[in-house]
């Protein structure tokens, strides 16, 4: 099958060399998960060596997944990912399912996540009350919501300014806190109910967004040897920043002491340098939510638009509103979809968890699925060679689907743990109800499609 002249002729350009791309790489994956979720990893640790050993395999798996991803994205440069990769792989079946569930678990969801993540940073400045974690991140939502909606675009500099901060600030802790504390505390046994599989959910959730760095396929110089040193400088870069800020919470609080907190980082950072230093470091994390939410809300609901643009049933998500230039029924169904999300975290224990309690299967499913259609493009080869070829195939590949499999079925595990089932276990027969409702609602869409 022959490309379109027309999309080569719009497709992107190979400008960025390969620091370019570390740099992004970084960028993309550093973000407010790890100011958070360490706490849940040592809770699922059985010590310090399994602790840390978590953290090195995260580096791993998703070094395995963006060189998978890299090869999808050097194949379909000018498509929409996972929604063009499963169409064109499995069929529009697969593609719309995984949409719906962007739209109403693996975006929405993480939305959330940050939101709660937000508003625990932003209790540590002002707490609002016995539910100041939710309130907040209801706040959050529905304020960055309505500034979509009115046309408000992030800028670039500005993310670019945050991120800088969020990374300078997270290596400042690693130093300051190691520098404070000590060696780090060894720690006993694990926690009630700790399990390996579910650290692993947590430390890969904190290193999402690999898979939209290989996306830069289609945009370096020299793709075919340049991805590789992207994605391997720009994983063991964010691996070894990870490293640095966990070994500094173990130095400080010791692994029983992470187990116990909700900011882990404000809490270390505490412990190090006072209330000030901890009210500081809460500002630069509340403003880095913020602005990952608002990233996360512009293109979750153009995603969504996109699924009312291709299926009639659902084309009231397809209204563009020209003053702004906005999908504004998409934003609408988004923000009222994660603020129902906030509200249902509320009534757990810890609302962060919650929402990656709720995302995790639905994502793993789709990332394995994603996985899966390498072998197929691989069967067919279609449209020649890419730019970019996985290393060492099939091993790669299959090693990363096979992990893949791994996270759902631990992800499933919440449901039989004698802790965190009670707490969220509803959250993630939520999930999965979700996105099985995706397969009817598929078959009404297509009929007057």
């Amino acid at each position: 099958m022959d490309r379109d002249p027309q999309l080569l002729s719009h497709a992107p350009k190979a400008l960025l060399s390969a620091a370019d791309g570390v740099f992004l790489t970084v960028g993309m994956v550093v973000g407010v998960g790890i100011f958070k979720l360490p706490a849940l990893v040592a809770d699922n640790s059985a010590g310090t060596g399994a602790f840390l050993l978590a953290w090195l395999l995260g580096g791993v798996v998703s070094l395995c997944g963006a060189l998978v991803y890299a090869e999808l994205a050097a194949r379909h440069p000018e498509t929409g990912g996972e929604y063009a990769f499963l169409a064109r792989g499995l069929g529009r079946g697969a593609s719309f399912v995984f949409a719906w569930c962007r739209m109403t678990v693996i975006q929405t969801g993480a939305i959330a996540a940050v939101a709660f993540a937000f508003g625990d940073y932003a209790s540590e400045i002002a707490r609002l009350g016995e539910h100041s974690s939710a309130i907040w991140a209801a706040l959050a939502v529905a304020g960055l919501t309505l500034l979509n909606l009115a046309g408000t675009r992030q800028s670039k500099s500005l993310q670019k300014t945050t991120e800088i901060a969020l990374i300078g600030t997270l290596v400042l802790l690693a130093f300051g806190g190691l520098a404070a504390g000590g060696a780090p505390h060894t720690g006993g046994g694990g926690a009630p109910g700790a399990s390996f599989g579910l650290a692993m959910i947590f430390v890969l959730f904190t290193y999402g967004g690999w898979n939209e760095a290989a996306y830069l396929a289609g945009e370096v110089r020299d793709a075919p040897r340049t991805m590789v040193r992207v994605l391997v400088w720009g994983i063991v870069a964010v691996s070894a920043i990870y490293l640095l800020a966990n070994l500094a919470y173990l130095a400080v609080l010791g692994l029983e002491g992470m187990r116990a907190s909700q900011a882990v980082a404000a809490d270390a950072m505490r412990a190090a340098a006072g209330s000030r230093g901890a009210a500081l470091l809460s500002a630069v994390v509340c403003v880095s939510a913020l602005t990952t939410m608002n990233a996360a809300i512009f293109t979750g609901a153009r995603t969504t638009w996109a699924l009312g643009r291709d299926y009639p049933r659902l084309a009231f998500l397809g209204k563009w509103r020209e003053p702004g230039s906005t999908p504004a029924n998409a934003l609408l169904a988004q923000g009222g979809v994660t603020l129902a999300l906030v509200l249902a975290g509320s009534a757990t224990p810890d609302g962060f968890g919650a929402m990656v309690a709720y995302t995790a299967p639905v994502f793993w499913t789709f990332f394995m699925l994603t996985g899966v259609t390498l072998f197929v493009f691989r069967a067919r080869e279609q449209w020649g060679t890419p730019g970019f070829r996985v290393p060492f195939y099939p091993l790669v590949p299959a090693a990363f689907v096979a992990t893949c499999a791994y996270m759902l079925w631990s992800s499933l595990e919440y449901l039989r743990n004698p802790v965190y089932g009670p707490k969220f276990g509803l959250m993630v027969l939520a999930g999965v109800a979700v996105m099985l409702a995706g397969a009817p609602l598929y078959f009404l869409a297509r009929r007057k499609s």
